[in-house]
């Protein structure tokens, strides 16, 4: 290095502040959390499953949900989805072994989703309350196109993983190592690009339907 490039750079050395001890960045962060908090919109109040599922299911997100009370009731629930829109019982089931776990008897099922597969049914790895969006993490469990590609998507989602806001769900899997995708869903696909018509499935399900799996009974 000559030195015209040492001078250059031992003034910006001496221009840059000295580094900041560990307590005043453990400081920094905590007024940053801090702030988070104070300027939350009022959208989280109540138990983050019930939120969610209101969210869901609000004109914004405009997707339609019930509830379960066991996963193991998500095979009836399939079905009655199905009679409800008129599909045939053939379904592609996300590869998730809690759901080949179960009980698919009536239906015909497949571990892949085809292009233009009509219905499929798959399990979120949970769900965020202030946006009413699904999470989910690519791996083999949980193949990404499988949110993507049936005109109909039936996912499940226990009501013990639901974050109540986005920093919640971060915060869950900081230091983790992170998945090749992460994909949050919200609501079914649609866009009114052309002449202002709503058009479903533009870029993804035409309809999503979410189950929530567990309490409350009442």
């Amino acid at each position: 290095m000559n030195n015209a490039k040492k001078a250059i750079f031992a003034a910006i050395g001496k221009a840059l502040p000295a580094p900041a001890s560990a307590p005043a960045i453990a400081a920094e962060l905590t007024q940053l959390r801090a702030r988070i908090d104070a300027t939350r919109p009022e959208r989280v109040s109540g138990p983050p499953d019930e939120v969610f599922l209101d969210r869901v299911q609000s004109p914004g997100v405009a997707a339609s949900a019930e509830r379960i009370g066991s996963l193991n009731d998500l095979p009836a629930a399939v079905m009655r989805y199905a009679a409800q829109h008129d599909l045939a019982l053939n379904i592609a089931l996300q590869p998730h072994p809690n759901l080949e776990a179960l009980n698919w008897s009536g239906l015909q099922t497949r571990d892949h989703v085809g292009t233009d597969e009509t219905l499929a049914v798959g399990l979120a790895l949970g769900g965020i309350a202030e946006t009413g969006s699904l999470v989910f993490h690519s791996s083999p469990e949980s193949p990404t196109l499988f949110a993507f590609l049936p005109l109909h998507h039936i996912v499940a989602v226990s009501y013990k993983n639901i974050w109540p806001w986005m920093e919640d769900y971060v915060r869950a899997f900081t230091g983790a190592p992170p998945p090749r995708n992460v994909n949050l869903v919200t609501g079914a696909s649609g866009t009114t690009d052309i002449e202002g018509t709503l058009v479903r499935g533009a870029h993804g399900p035409g309809w999503l339907h979410v189950v929530m799996v567990g309490p409350p009974t009442d």
